[in-house]
């Protein structure tokens, strides 16, 4: 059953919760999918791994936050309106419901997959942003859920609204929020939503529905914005939205979906369906950034994003395999036989991986170069395309139809 709905007016400032015991944006604290705290057990069982609260919602493919006391998550409700939740983390209370009209179809093979949001919020201690299917960010206050500000980038820009929704899912940074939306990727006051700077533009619609998420990395020795765009690997100043540096990166009908995990100060990790496994390194000389492949493998990722253990990386591939490759030089360790469904969101703590199959399995896996070791796996609930979040003792699931929060007993 669903709580009751309910406003309550806070007092309490969300500023000092936002730390270590946090899961504040997409693939965690730093975007890479590694996430700190107790030590993961060796079991998934009820003794190590135990069921605490669960609500009852609308479809969603956004990953839920967990910040401070409270988790939040979003859902399209009767297929006209988009609804954020903020619930109590201990008990599963809801605490405050906010929405807004947004809802669109989307086309050809996707539709199958439903037409619900997609973005997963990003939290910055005080404010969460969430992206609505129809290309509009929205800024909510997190005590009480009040609208700070809204940012329509159909409407402001003259764009057409994308035809598989908003997938992209916000970086807060300082004073900014960053996005790909309206057919460009942007830089936002993050107090008023107003646009500081906007590039990589491409004109929006079916060929602006970027899907891949920014991260920020240190690359050549300048801090700067990894962005993928449909076409492109680049990076990105903060401060003007100069575009340091751009490859191209080969995929189809511009499926790139997952988001780059730079692997030190020169080298990028990418990959892309219908192109392949890739290694770009950046250099800084004279003249500016130059760009080149460093390495390829014929693997194709899919929609799953990568982790990296010591000198490995590992990626759930789109032939629905594992894949485990040497950072360095692109040499595969194994690529699993067996068919792990179509997607896994990813996160890993020291030589463990956790990883969620859009099928509700849950996997709990020891990092090995040598082979694939599951050291147990778990159902914990069905249509789980949403990325898992843990933070501390607290594993929040989003199912299509319901909300699931565990505690590891460590």
């Amino acid at each position: 059953m669903r709580p009751t709905l309910t406003l309550l007016s806070l007092t309490i400032s969300l500023a000092c919760w936002a730390g270590a015991d946090d899961f504040p944006q997409w693939r965690g604290p730093e975007r890479d999918g590694q996430v700190g705290g107790p030590a993961w057990p060796q079991r998934l069982d009820d003794a190590s791994f135990r069921p605490v609260w669960k609500s009852s919602l609308g479809p969603s493919y956004s990953g839920p936050i967990i910040a401070g006391d409270r988790i939040f998550t979003t859902e399209t409700r009767s297929e006209a309106v988009e609804v954020v939740h903020a619930y109590d983390r201990a008990t599963g209370r809801e605490l405050w419901v906010q929405e807004w009209p947004g809802a669109m179809s989307v086309p050809f093979f996707a539709r199958s997959n439903g037409s619900w949001i997609r973005s997963t919020p990003a939290w910055d201690g005080e404010s969460l942003y969430v992206a609505g299917m129809r290309d509009v960010l929205v800024c909510l206050d997190g005590k009480d859920g009040t609208i700070r500000w809204r940012r329509d980038f159909v409407a402001e820009d003259g764009t057409d609204v994308p035809t598989f929704g908003f997938v992209c899912s916000p970086l807060v940074d300082g004073d900014s929020v960053y996005v790909q939306a309206g057919g460009a990727f942007a830089r936002l006051d993050k107090a008023t939503g107003k646009v500081i700077w906007r590039t990589l533009q491409d004109g929006g619609g079916m060929n602006g529905s970027a899907f891949s998420s920014p991260t920020f990395a240190t690359i050549a020795g300048t801090r700067q914005l990894l962005v993928q765009t449909r076409t492109d690997l680049a990076g990105v100043a903060p401060e003007d939205g100069k575009v340091l540096w751009k490859l191209p990166i080969e995929s189809f009908r511009g499926m790139n979906i997952l988001t780059p995990l730079a692997l030190d100060e020169h080298h990028v990790f990418t990959s892309a369906y219908g192109g392949k496994t890739q290694v770009v390194r950046v250099d800084k000389g004279d003249d500016g950034f130059a760009a080149g492949t460093a390495w390829t493998y014929k693997a194709q990722g899919y929609m799953s994003s990568p982790v990296r253990i010591g000198e490995q990386v590992y990626l759930h591939l789109r032939n629905q395999r594992v894949l485990c490759i040497d950072a360095a030089t692109g040499t595969e360790r194994w690529t699993e036989g067996k068919s792990f469904g179509k997607y896994w969101s990813v996160l890993a703590q020291g030589d463990r991986i956790l990883g969620l199959d859009e099928k509700g399995i849950l996997y709990l896996v020891q990092a090995d170069p040598s082979g694939l070791r599951i050291l147990d796996q778990r159902a914990v609930g069905k249509d789980t395309w949403a990325h898992v979040a843990v933070a501390g003792k607290t594993v929040a699931i989003r199912e299509l139809d319901a909300l699931a929060v565990y505690e590891w007993s460590t």
